[in-house]
């Protein structure tokens, strides 16, 4: 038995004693694709173990995230420091850094959170996109700063999921040559056969999107998958799929069967697998000793490779020093000095501007002195307002420079930042994940308030990972109007509110939404959503009013009776806000102590030391309107049991959006009236 064929096995029976130490997992993926595992961390990526932090590293992506136990062995054999034996010992166990399925861990070589299947194959896109827009910007002549690929391991689920067709048509069109991706065919799915749903034509489906199609037919074949993955590398142009044919469980009683895709094999089993590998049943963990040392061989050979590129680094810096101090801008944590110093200011106007205007103004000025921002909508730029003017569309470059109709002008190519994501939600939202994975990118994607559900499971992941990225929805309720009711959201806050680590903000006016811009590019570690009006908002008096900064607080006390001690408190959000104060303003009149408090942002308030709390909504309190036009649900922790929420439990209708937020009990009228009746049945 050769070097290469004792280190697959090892592989394979170290993921097989992973999963069975757990009892509990999927062992059919790692022994049947433990040859392309191999491949990919020995022969092919470049990477350094022992700085898995390195910019200009190849990035991995294991989007059939089931076999993570393939992942972690790999890890382990290559020397990731912290991934350690007792590690893969402790697999899907509480407090374990080997969970079920991979979650980002850069400090142990795992570059993205994976197992909702399709998810990972369009985040690598994203990854991918951030690779060739870097080296636009930064590469020179002998000096490739950038110039690493993107490689994922995909199975039959992940491309049947629809994610991964709008994302695999996206990166054929963008000409992303440096995405190579392996899929393990084998034709078996949890449940079946992949012939009683699956039965496409793969290789002509990925040539229509302008892919590279390859194949290997011996999945066992070392030097067979590494002369493919060398042909893809060869042609710049297209991103490539290397069609693998494997044996899913390969080696085991069952070999071929969808019963070994998520259980354990029998102990009986296991046994008589270890045996057709010629590996000891009586031993677990069992690595030999010239495995090891022929596997981290990856280790030297990764750190002459980063020597050299630090080395090239610091000529570059020489040479090159207005760029150098772009990429530590871009490549470092902290946002450059005076960033926000143009950001608008509005003065008071019962005219207003709709909260979608203001926060593309905003965008642009904070894109000026923030080069870490890009990002794009869902085909939706002209509504959304989030192009960034002047910087490009990151396109193909075009001989010529020549441009295509559109709402971004400017040449096409790398170096734009404008991404024309197309009517592709799902993707777009696993492509901003990629990007902010990457490094380098502060991402941000738009689209319609009530498509966030095509988006939610790349915004679950985003927050789960602790991914910077910034979602601007727009048209945010029924006041949109005519289009009806299945593109006025009403259901989508609340469930957007309900994810854990997502903070939601729905400003009330051009300076609240400044504030809430300002938010979501300090805010790194967690993804932040901004919640934006079709109509116009009027600007808020703020000589008359609590500064807009309040807003960083979650919610705050816009306006308050004159002893500071309420009887009734308004509380509301995004353009309910001035109903709020103009019902505050006819209810003080009549004799009542009335608080006006915006609260844009569950979130941040919830955030804050409970004193302020307690202070902004006193116990003592107990007459309390929320008002929202959305669905009620969640408002009434923040009312209690005495309080009443003025919101729209069923779906809108189509007509002007005055009147449909009149005939839904949006007036000064009837909020004046649910508040009397609160402090009326006291």
């Amino acid at each position: 038995m050769n070097i290469d064929e004792l280190s697959v096995n090892t592989i394979r029976m170290l993921a097989l004693d992973t999963v069975q130490k757990a009892k509990s997992g999927h062992p059919g993926l790692p022994l049947g694709a433990a040859t392309m595992g191999y491949v990919l961390f020995h022969r092919i990526m470049k990477c350094n173990p022992r700085d898995p932090f390195w910019p200009d590293r190849d990035r991995f992506v294991l989007s059939a995230g089931h076999g993570s136990a393939l992942l972690y062995s790999l890890l382990y054999l290559t020397g990731y420091e912290k991934m350690t034996l007792d590690d893969l010992k402790s697999f899907r166990q509480w407090g374990s850094c080997t969970p079920g399925h991979p979650e980002v861990d850069l400090a142990r070589g795992i570059e993205t959170t994976t197992g909702p299947l399709g998810q990972g194959f369009a985040t690598g896109v994203g990854m991918a996109i951030a690779e060739r827009h870097l080296a636009a910007i930064f590469n020179r002549p002998e000096y490739e700063l950038v110039d690493h690929y993107t490689y994922a391991l995909a199975g039959d689920g992940d491309l049947m999921e629809g994610v991964v067709a709008e994302a695999a048509s996206l990166a054929g069109h963008l000409q992303l040559g440096k995405l190579i991706y392996l899929y393990d065919n084998n034709h078996i799915c949890l449940s079946s056969e992949t012939g009683m749903t699956f039965t496409e034509d793969v290789e002509k489906r990925f040539g229509s999107y302008g892919w590279q199609v390859l194949t290997v037919v011996e999945g066992n074949d070392v030097d067979a998958i590494e002369k493919a993955i060398l042909v893809a590398k060869s042609d710049a142009s297209r991103p490539s799929l290397i069609m693998v044919s494997t044996h899913i469980g390969y080696g085991s009683p069952k070999q071929d069967c969808f019963e070994v895709h998520g259980s354990p094999l029998k102990e009986e089993e296991a046994i008589e697998t270890k045996k057709r590998f010629g590996w000891p049943s009586d031993q677990t963990f069992f690595v030999p000793d010239e495995v090891l040392n022929h596997m981290r061989q990856v280790i030297d050979t990764g750190e002459a490779k980063e020597k050299e590129w630090k080395a090239l680094l610091v000529s570059y810096a020489q040479i090159y020093p207005e760029l150098m101090k772009q990429w530590d801008l871009m490549m470092g944590t902290k946002l450059p000095a005076d960033w926000d110093q143009e950001v608008p200011v509005y003065p008071a106007d019962p005219k207003g501007i709709a909260t979608r205007v203001a926060g593309g103004q905003i965008l642009n000025a904070i894109a000026k002195y923030v080069p870490s921002l890009m990002g794009g909508s869902a085909d939706l730029d002209p509504s959304t307002n989030t192009v960034i003017k002047g910087k490009g569309s990151f396109q193909p470059p075009v001989p010529g420079g020549e441009t295509m109709q559109g709402a971004v002008a400017g040449p096409f190519g790398y170096n734009g930042v404008n991404i024309a994501f197309g009517v592709r939600e799902h993707a777009m939202g696993s492509i901003m994940n990629g990007l902010g994975l990457h490094g380098g990118f502060i991402p941000f994607g738009s689209t319609f308030l009530v498509f966030s559900d095509y988006i939610r499971p790349a915004i679950r992941l985003a927050a789960l990972s602790g991914i910077q990225v910034i979602y601007v929805f727009t048209h945010d309720s029924v006041g949109l109007g005519e289009d009806g009711p299945t593109h006025q959201p009403v259901e989508q806050v609340a469930s957007l509110r309900a994810i854990p680590h997502l903070t939601v903000i729905r400003p009330c006016d051009g300076n609240e939404t400044a504030e809430a811009w300002k938010v979501a590019v300090e805010q790194t570690g967690s993804p932040v959503a901004l919640i934006l009006s079709r109509q116009n908002l009027p600007v808020i008096d703020r000589s008359q009013f609590a500064p807009a900064e309040g807003l960083r607080q979650g919610a705050y006390i816009l306006a308050d009776c004159p002893s500071g001690r309420p009887e009734l408190i308004l509380m509301a959000s995004g353009s309910e806000v001035i109903l709020a104060l103009e019902a505050c303003e006819k209810l003080t009149g009549e004799g009542f102590a009335v608080r006006v408090v915006s609260m844009p942002s569950w979130e941040l308030f919830e955030s804050q030391p409970e004193e302020y709390r307690r202070a902004v909504f006193p116990p003592e309190v107990t007459h309390r309107l929320a008002i929202e036009s959305g669905v009620t649900q969640g408002w009434h922790k923040y009312v209690g049991s005495r309080g009443d929420v003025l919101g729209i439990d069923r779906f809108g209708a189509s007509a002007p959006g005055k009147v449909v937020l009149e005939k839904f009990g949006f007036t000064v009228q009837n909020v004046m009236e649910r508040a009397r009746a609160l402090i009326q049945n006291r």
